[in-house]
């Protein structure tokens, strides 16, 4: 993680099409070297929470984050927190995490991460973000959306040429 310099803030505002807000730090850079997610105050300059540590600004990462979202993806993953103990607790780990990284900064008084975590999948934008900031192994569901990005034509350009490729247990495809 990086301190934004003044041309990352123009390129970050270029990306959201607003000022950004908040940023602390540049938490993950493209193999391109754009900004592509920034790590955010738990307060923004104006005083308003803001829960959402990890957000998500390229382009090319959001738009796919929202082809996986249409596609069924968070439905799919979500039924399979039910079913799987071990992945709940991992998700349940990266929630805590979350809680604790944002913490540290400041409390808001909320254990309200984002993403939907720790029961369901509600934003794979959140998620995303987390996996690229934290690297592999912190957030499971995280990573599968990354690596699904990966597949979809990412890899190398947004996502990192060695990130890890999902490869589920039950047999499931995701679109």
């Amino acid at each position: 993680m990086t301190a934004p310099t003044d041309r990352d803030l123009e390129i970050i505002a270029e990306q959201l099409g607003r000022a950004p807000r908040g940023v602390l730090a540049v938490a993950y850079r493209t193999p391109d070297g754009l900004p592509a997610v920034v790590k955010t105050a738990p307060r923004l300059p104006d005083g308003t929470p803001f829960p959402t540590l990890y957000y998500l600004t390229d382009p090319r990462l959001t738009a796919e984050a929202s082809r996986q979202e249409s596609a069924g993806v968070m439905r799919e993953m979500t039924e399979r927190l039910g079913r799987d103990p071990e992945l709940a607790a991992a998700y349940r780990a990266a929630h805590e995490s979350y809680l604790a990284e944002r913490n540290a900064i400041e409390s808001l008084g909320t254990d309200f991460t984002g993403g939907g975590m720790p029961d369901r999948v509600k934003c794979l934008h959140v998620l995303i973000a987390h996996s690229l900031a934290k690297g592999p192994g912190v957030n499971p569901f995280g990573d599968e959306a990354v690596a699904l990005a990966a597949e979809h034509g990412l890899r190398g350009t947004a996502i990192p040429a060695d990130w890890p490729t999902y490869q589920p247990e039950d047999g499931a495809h995701h679109e």
